[in-house]
């Protein structure tokens, strides 16, 4: 769990220290003209063993909160669960965000991006992999709706067979849906969204047109949005140093990206 501090400190020459940190760490110098996209499990909050065991601490709602005031609104969540997930977890707390890695948006002004409805050739797929999860207890299903995961973070062994399950059933679903490999989980969806291109959409429209996009995510899925951000001439920064990556920064630990985090609205002033 995070080492959420009872308070933030505002002393001046503490803040001095803090960005002169950040340089020599080589993190990029913070600037109210940023656009922030923050994944969710494994960089705001520990990944769990099951989805609905995640612990969200209370204090990041008003972490979130702080630096929506400071960004004037540009920062948004993009995870892979799903948009209602989000909400039920963080109370609404954040305007903007993205779930099913990019394969639902809502904007600011709350209007909800979606593809159509394909759950229906998903059926095959899902009853495999329910079969599956039935014989192995280590495995569990999360049904998304238009995509659909296969976790097996409480027993690693099953990788091999679920990958060899999913990538079967991946062949004759065709190049329209797209199978994603994370953290002890598969998950297969339309083809065609990503967390890349959900970063995109986003930088087309106010609050995030004409800033510098910086995004912050732990999982291979978190790729597309590093590589996207890097292209628009921003920073990705890595939760994580145990594989290589296109981020161009990185953080240790997802206590490491909370204490960052934490720092940035008391450096996020008008750009003159």
């Amino acid at each position: 769990m995070p080492n959420w501090p009872r308070s933030s400190p505002t002393v001046n020459s503490r803040a001095s220290t803090e960005l002169s940190d950040e340089r020599a760490a080589g993190l990029p110098t913070p600037r109210a003209d940023w656009a922030l996209f923050l994944d969710f499990d494994g960089t705001l909050v520990e990944i769990a063993e099951h989805p609905e065991a995640v612990h969200v601490p209370a204090q990041l709602i008003g972490l979130l909160d702080a630096l929506v005031q400071g960004l004037d609104g540009a920062v948004a969540i993009v995870s892979g669960r799903p948009l209602e997930g989000l909400d039920a977890l963080l109370g609404g707390a954040l305007p903007a965000v993205a779930g099913l890695h990019g394969l639902e948006r809502r904007s600011l002004g709350g209007q909800i991006h979606r593809p159509a409805d394909r759950r229906a050739e998903l059926d095959g797929l899902r009853q495999a992999l329910e079969a599956f999860a039935g014989e192995h207890p280590g495995a569990h299903v999360e049904d998304k709706g238009n995509a659909i995961a296969l976790h097996y973070r409480r027993d690693p062994a099953l990788e091999r067979p679920a990958r060899a399950l999913v990538e079967h059933h991946c062949e004759s679903l065709g190049e329209s849906f797209r199978l994603q490999s994370g953290k002890q989980v598969l998950e297969v969806g339309p083809a065609g969204h990503d967390k890349g291109t959900v970063i995109e959409a986003f930088m087309a429209e106010p609050p995030f047109h004409g800033r510098i996009p910086v995004c912050l995510g732990d999982d291979v899925t978190d790729e597309d949005a590093f590589a996207a951000v890097n292209r628009l001439g921003g920073h990705s920064i890595r939760i994580g140093t145990d594989r290589p990556t296109a981020a161009s920064h990185a953080l240790a630990s997802v206590n490491e990206a909370y204490q960052w985090l934490n720092r940035l609205p008391r450096h996020l002033r008008p750009i003159q």
